[in-house]
């Protein structure tokens, strides 16, 4: 084997180290959704381009420097690309904190201009990496490739098959440039390829790739509950697969009415989860301010039934009580956090001012958005198909306004989807796979997808994350568990401001949670009740209504009427607060109840059964698997003695008879080799034949002998002859190994 062979193999290894970084940076640009992803395609392949031409003509150390003006512009360009309130932020600590942020698990994608920070952290590490390359120096590609994957793997931001992907360049370029330099042997090349196989399949059975992201490629057997998927990951969420609830008590609120208990937002949709891009948070120090349009007060007594590590309140909070106050944190979206965890039977009161406004004013309320709202909510990833947006403009062509086209989006969701904690992940975008390929999900998938729906229609919208009211077991309280974790949509409206939607369906949604609680209950499980939570729901007592009253008058609240969001509890449902459309009045849809794992569906596709293909990481590390088993048949020569053990059994397909002739020696040849020893050079197949005769070697051997010479070297053979030799090589066959004494008929 060539040396030639060996660096084109080198050269594939840093290739692919760096289609493993550029994917990651390319997906980066893709999400921000601002067209930079075709800008990048022009910035990496121009980069290569560079480096390619200029490694003729420039020296290692002119290239480092160019490689030190590629990275000072692109600092530069992301500086120079921040509002002008963050560049005066910016300080010395300020640079060291954000480094420190980044190796310690910051994802790119919570930067306020991650594309811009994507676009100019490329041509710097790509050109010194390709050009020292190209300059067959691997070790020093590998090392600058591979300092770049790292970074990216500590950020969060590379799944697990690019991160492998990655560690294999990093192993090629460096084992194959060595086999080039010293000149290596085909069966290095296979001992090479044994190793790499095997660190993948290792990597993907026990998940040792690094990185605070990483996880197994194959599949898991846990599932996350719903409150870890939702409320724990507190700046990201991974849409995952399935998961199951858990019915243990958290917290306990005191309120004037039921709402949804709020703890995040997210602005940043990734195809595959959310982000909140604005990572800043400071400490709470007195009220805050609340949203445009009519407000009104609600005060709320949350207690922690076990440790918070949020701190869950009605939108919109605007003043904080108690002692969790003295450290607790403020978000750029107004959410409360926890500055250290709320602890067991600690208290804190919350007031909060949610909009005002009915469903005409709604309608009213146009599209002047303000330009921040404009730029942070309908954000969408440039690769968002052009069947959901043909799609969502279907669904809301009879509609003019933001809000009817909510309804519209929330309408058909929740009667074209079934409820279910039992799905597979999709591989691809998570609202397009909903909208068109699954048949079920639980409230990620819908709000992701409602809130990528609107988007594509101008409106902005983001997903919010808390728990729903919980069990109500008073006039004015109520008991959250882990299982009421749920993800809503908010839409903004000019003049009035975040408004939520749920289209979730509610009533499969308490059953599941219902069945969930029961079984824990009759398990004697710990944790999912208090004093007054055993008894069931709460019903509020009835009054009469006076008998000269006017039954044509209706008492008017300051809240819209049940057709619209923040519709007022009916009919007791302790999950159907004010501020949610959460199934009530026109939302109200009838959907299958739950199986006993909390699912009305089990799985994703047209026939519900979760099958198909498998995912593109079982498939390459299976393909990694062959290639190992490949190499170590090869270096272990068990493949070829595989092919040859089929090969001397079947004659093939007949051809001439001198042809057949020819093979039936060959296969002759073969099986006496293996029996008594090889033909030596120089030795003809009449005089290998005779030696051989002198051990007792049936005559019938001979004449296979003769009509291949005649077939070989004289006048040819008869098809007759040609058959006879065949059968008799056929004989030898069947009886296992050849061949002492004479042969049966």
């Amino acid at each position: 084997m060539s040396r030639r062979t060996f660096r084109g193999g080198a050269l594939a290894s840093v290739a692919l180290l760096l289609f493993a970084i550029t994917s990651v940076l390319y997906r980066i640009t893709d999400v921000v959704g601002v067209g930079e992803s075709t800008t990048y395609l022009i910035v990496g392949g121009g980069t290569l381009l560079a480096a390619t031409v200029l490694s003729r003509y420039l020296r290692p150390r002119v290239a480092l420097a160019l490689t030190l003006v590629f990275l000072v512009a692109g600092c530069a360009a992301y500086f120079f690309s921040l509002p002008d309130a963050q560049r005066a932020a910016f300080s010395v600590d300020r640079i060291l904190a954000d480094v420190v942020a980044l190796l310690t698990g910051l994802s790119v994608l919570r930067l306020a201009q991650a594309d811009v920070w994507a676009l100019a952290a490329t041509p710097a590490p790509v050109f010194f990496t390709w050009y020292l390359a190209v300059r067959r120096r691997y070790v020093g590609a590998a090392t600058v490739g591979g300092a770049t994957l790292g970074l990216l793997v500590l950020t969060g931001d590379a799944d697990p098959l690019t991160t492998l992907a990655g560690v294999v360049g990093v192993a090629g370029a460096v084992g194959l440039g060595t086999l080039e330099s010293r000149g290596g042997v085909p069966a290095q090349l296979d001992t090479f390829a044994i190793v790499v196989a095997a660190m993948i399949v290792a990597s993907a059975s026990l998940s040792v790739v690094p990185g605070g992201a990483a996880q197994p490629l194959l599949p898991d057997t846990g599932a996350p509950t719903s409150e870890q998927n939702l409320v724990e990951s507190s700046d990201e969420i991974d849409i995952e697969g399935s998961i199951r609830l858990s019915p243990e008590v958290r917290f306990s609120v005191e309120s004037a009415e039921a709402r949804y208990w709020r703890t995040s937002v997210y602005d940043r949709y990734t195809g595959d989860g959310w982000v909140r891009s604005e990572s800043e948070t400071r400490p709470y120090d007195g009220r805050l301010e609340s949203g445009p349009g009519e407000r009104r007060e609600l005060v709320q007594r949350v207690t922690a039934e076990t440790r918070l590590e949020s701190m869950p309140a009605a939108a919109e909070p605007v003043e904080l009580r108690g002692e969790p106050a003295d450290g607790a944190l403020v978000t750029e979206e107004g959410t409360l956090r926890a500055g250290s965890a709320v602890r067991e039977n600690e208290s804190y009161t919350v007031v909060s001012e949610p909009p005002q406004y009915t469903p005409e004013q709604l309608r009213r309320s146009g599209d002047d958005y303000p330009d921040e709202v404009e730029e942070r909510y309908l954000q969408l990833p440039d690769s968002t198909s052009d069947r959901l947006r043909e799609q969502t403009a279907n669904v809301t062509e009879d509609e003019d306004n933001a809000y009817d086209k909510a309804q519209a989006i929330e309408k058909h969701l929740e009667s074209t989807k079934e409820y279910s904690l039992t799905v597979d992940e999709p591989s691809g975008d998570v609202a397009d796979a909903f909208l068109f390929e699954m048949d079920a999900g639980y409230c990620t998938y819908y709000a992701s997808t409602m809130a990528v729906m609107l988007r594509s229609e101008g409106i902005p919208a983001r997903m919010a994350t808390g728990y729903t009211p919980g069990q109500q077991v008073g006039e004015n309280e109520w008991v959250v568990r882990g299982m009421s974790a749920h993800a809503w949509v908010e839409v903004y409206f000019p003049e009035v401001g975040w408004v939520q939607f749920d289209p979730t369906p509610s009533s499969p949604r308490e059953s599941a949670e219902n069945v969930r609680l029961e079984s824990a209950r009759q398990n004697n499980e710990s944790g999912v009740d208090t004093e007054n939570s055993s008894e069931g729901e709460w019903t509020p007592t009835p009054t009469e209504t006076p008998a000269d009253a006017d039954a044509n008058t209706t008492t008017t609240t300051t809240s819209p009427n049940a057709d619209g969001p923040d519709a007022e509890p009916s009919g007791g449902n302790a999950s159907a607060p004010g501020g949610a459309v959460s199934g009530l009045g026109e939302n109200q849809t009838t959907a299958p109840p739950p199986n006993a794992s909390g699912g009305a569906g089990a799985g994703t596709g047209a026939d519900g059964d979760g099958g198909g293909l498998p995912d593109i990481e079982t498939i390459g590390v299976g393909i990694a698997a062959l290639v190992g088993v490949a190499a170590g048949a090869r270096r272990t020569g068990v493949g070829a003695r595989a092919y040859r053990s089929v090969w001397v059994r079947f004659q093939g397909r007949r051809r001439t008879p001198e042809h057949d002739a020819e093979r039936a020696f060959e296969r002759l040849e073969y099986l006496l080799t293996r029996r008594y020893r090889p033909r030596r050079p120089g030795e003809t197949p009449r005089r290998y034949l005779r030696s051989l005769s002198r051990l007792g070697l049936d005559e019938r051997a001979l004449r296979v002998g003769d009509a291949y010479e005649r077939a070989r070297y004289g006048g040819g053979v008869s098809r007759e002859e040609a058959e006879s030799a065949i059968e008799t090589v056929n004989s030898l066959v069947r009886q296992g190994t050849p061949i002492l004494g004479r042969f049966r008929s």
